[in-house]
């Protein structure tokens, strides 16, 4: 059982092309993040493709995997890009939230 702490702190890192979302977390040096890479343009919209979400077994348990996804979907209405879910916890979550479908590509 994990102790409850503040939410993570998510910080966005362009990659070449594409980017990652690093997550940290207080008091602990391990991070999860969620990769992406750029996609074809779909509708004259950027297509960002959600590729892996990683979260090491000493940060799980604590929401930071949706965190990072949470994040990801607050940039694509934000800045009007479109998510393709790729990484199977990306699209898990998407089918979680019917309200996300205008953001899916």
């Amino acid at each position: 059982m994990h102790e409850e702490s503040a939410k993570p702190t998510i910080t966005h890192h362009v990659q070449g092309a594409g980017g990652r979302y690093v997550a940290a977390v207080e008091g602990s040096a391990e991070q999860g993040y969620l990769e992406w890479e750029p996609g074809s343009a779909r509708g004259g919209k950027e297509v960002r493709i959600a590729t892996h979400t990683i979260v090491p077994r000493a940060i799980g348990g604590r929401g930071v995997a949706g965190a990072l996804v949470e994040r990801l979907v607050e940039d694509a209405g934000r800045q009007g890009f479109l998510i393709r879910p790729d990484c199977s916890y990306v699209a898990r979550k998407f089918a979680e939230n019917p309200d996300w479908a205008d953001l899916k590509a």
